[in-house]
């Protein structure tokens, strides 16, 4: 049994291609901007001092984290829709991926406030600041900062997790090449080419969020900075004819 991949039948496809990976970064960006604002509000709501508000926000995240995605959109689309609110494929599609990201989020971001040292936040008090002040300057751009290479990781997971919006209809990249594939018959080389297309988007988003991070934390570029400086004043081995020399002038 032999076989050849002919990828050039692909070729007059390859505009539908791209919209369908422009849609899905589309979707994508709008819940990670959207869920994360979610998620930041949630792990400070879990840290009320208001009981029932702490175990709302409880309730919320493990419903969201123990129930598969695809319910989740089914439930915003169809089953929404059975009680008379409808809403189109793409706010279906980023609702569900935006409520699904808060989840995640705020347990991520939560562990990094909970990693912020108490004498920081006594020592923010005893200054006077404010408690905005505290919980955005002390609190919350330190915790990002230590749980933004987890965040990184689930927005990763939730663009590709996007290919399930598939399933209403949404015209991103995986319905686009269920449509192709069904036209042409070259389900391998469909796949293999959409497989790259997400690779490419993963990349990118990796690249933006590298982009974002080294914007949003100074202190990060401060700590190169001073380790490349450090780096270039490297001491002198001991043992070396110079140290000698300097060691009998002392």
């Amino acid at each position: 049994m032999s076989f050849s991949l002919h990828f050039g039948s692909l070729l007059p496809y390859w505009p539908v291609f791209l919209m369908g990976a422009w849609l899905t970064l589309k979707m994508t960006t709008v819940a990670i901007f959207f869920g994360t604002i979610l998620g930041t509000l949630v792990a400070f709501a879990k840290r009320s001092r208001h009981r029932w508000l702490a175990r709302a926000c409880s309730v919320y995240i493990e419903a969201v984290r123990n129930t598969p995605f695809l319910v989740q959109i089914f439930i915003l689309f169809f089953g929404l829709a059975s009680i008379g609110i409808r809403m189109p494929t793409f706010v279906a599609a980023v609702l569900a991926m935006t409520i699904n990201i808060g989840a995640y989020a705020a347990e991520i971001i939560r562990a990094g406030l909970e990693a912020v040292p108490r004498g920081q936040l006594e020592a923010a008090e005893c200054l006077g600041l404010s408690r905005w002040r505290i919980g955005w300057h002390v609190m919350l751009q330190p915790a990002i900062e230590k749980v933004y290479p987890s965040l990184t990781g689930q927005f990763l997971l939730m663009m590709q997790a996007s290919a399930v919006a598939s399933q209403i209809s949404a015209e991103e990249l995986t319905a686009i090449a269920n449509t192709v594939q069904s036209d042409t018959f070259r389900s391998l080389e469909t796949y293999i080419v959409v497989a790259a297309l997400y690779l490419i988007l993963s990349l990118v988003i990796k690249l933006l969020a590298w982009a974002v991070g080294e914007y949003a934390f100074k202190r990060r570029r401060v700590i190169r900075r001073a380790a490349l400086q450090a780096g270039k004043r490297v001491p002198r081995r001991v043992g070396s004819p110079t140290s000698t020399i300097k060691r009998g002038a002392a």
